[in-house]
């Protein structure tokens, strides 16, 4: 039996979230530059995608570029974005036939407006599809993300377009860059690093956390299946007794 044959067709997370780490040790590890690492990961998305195709899983949000990530070398964030715009060329397309959408978190104004462009392109283009919602997080961090709701939520009480009297959860999730989207089920995590590094810190507070030592250019779909049975096998009480859940 295949790892694939032993996942629960009936238990399969609506929204998985990745962070996809360790392209730059691959690249190391192979006497490559670090944007070797990045071109070579960018193959992996692809296989996580299809995953996601083959097993029904409806949203798939990945950790593309965070908001400290603008403190790393000019060279490498330049190679990034141009990375970004000539996989959006190159797989468009398919991603479109997919019948994928696309949808972009983060300060997306701090991103050189070539990138801008080719993504509002992208997402354009695939608005209409229904199938899997692609979220690509760039220039995001989980603390802007709380941060610019409660602003937004501010202001709105200090125009008396609201009372604070009206802020519930519901509300603050509207408030934030994934309203819409069901929290992620599970955070699957490569190259052996063990935190969530400032990603969807509201989204995340009862996902399923799977963390593989497999650096991210090496990710493959056996990985990704492990990490669904993985998840399946736990028991998700959300604050309740296993008997509970079990009644």
């Amino acid at each position: 039996m295949s790892v694939k044959d032993k996942i629960d067709k009936l238990k399969i997370p609506q929204h998985v979230a990745i962070i996809m780490d360790g392209n730059g040790r691959w690249a190391k590890s192979h006497g490559k530059i670090r944007l070797s690492g990045h071109q070579e990961g960018a193959k992996s998305v692809k296989k996580a995608l299809e995953v996601c195709g083959e097993l029904g899983i409806k949203y798939l949000t990945v950790y593309a570029f965070s908001t400290e990530n603008w403190n790393r070398p000019k060279t490498e964030i330049s190679g990034l974005m141009n990375l970004l715009v000539s996989s959006i060329d190159k797989e468009l397309d398919e991603i479109n036939k997919l019948e994928i959408k696309i949808k972009i978190i983060g300060e997306i104004d701090k991103l050189p407006g070539n990138v801008r462009k080719k993504l509002q392109f992208a997402i354009e283009k695939t608005k209409n599809n229904s199938k899997l919602t692609f979220i690509v997080a760039l220039s995001y961090s989980g603390r802007w993300d709380i941060l610019n709701a409660v602003k937004k939520i501010a202001q709105k009480v200090k125009d008396n377009k609201m009372n604070v009297s009206d802020i519930d959860y519901n509300y603050f999730e509207s408030q934030l860059a994934t309203t819409g989207i069901p929290d992620p089920e599970l955070l699957i995590r490569t190259s052996g690093e063990e935190r969530i590094s400032n990603f969807l810190l509201y989204q995340l507070a009862y996902a399923e956390l799977f963390f593989t030592d497999v650096l991210w250019p090496d990710f493959s779909k056996e990985v990704f299946y492990q990490a669904i049975i993985d998840y399946q096998n736990r028991e998700r009480r959300f604050g309740k007794t296993s008997e509970q859940i079990t009644n």
